[in-house]
């Protein structure tokens, strides 16, 4: 199994929920953080005034699948994350050893 976690765009949430579960993507978990990356920020003006902001505001997704659905996960959240301008964001993809789903406590595949 793999986690795959996606810090995307925050307008762009909903595009990729609705392919992943059009995929059969039983659930994921979404959550609004902030953070930089190369553009390191940007710049603003208000009320005449120019000023910076450090951290931009992102979601961040995370969703545990199969290794045989690791590439057409990726390839999915890309395409539809997908602005063409800087700060599109990541994508980031780690071993998961074990899932337990607390309810029934199955475990593994099964838990997913």
């Amino acid at each position: 199994m793999k986690l795959i976690t996606a810090v995307i765009k925050p307008f762009k949430l909903d595009e990729v929920r609705e392919v992943l579960v059009a995929m059969g993507l039983h659930g994921m978990t979404a959550t609004e953080v902030k953070g930089f990356g190369r553009q390191k920020g940007q710049s603003e003006m208000y009320r005449g005034a120019e000023y910076e902001i450090s951290y931009l505001p992102k979601m961040k997704l995370e969703v545990v699948v199969t290794d045989d659905q690791v590439d057409q996960v990726v390839a999915t959240i890309q395409n539809q994350a997908r602005t063409g301008r800087i700060g599109d964001g990541k994508i980031f993809v780690t071993d998961c050893t074990e899932v337990v789903r607390i309810r029934t406590g199955e475990t593994g595949i099964e838990a997913l």
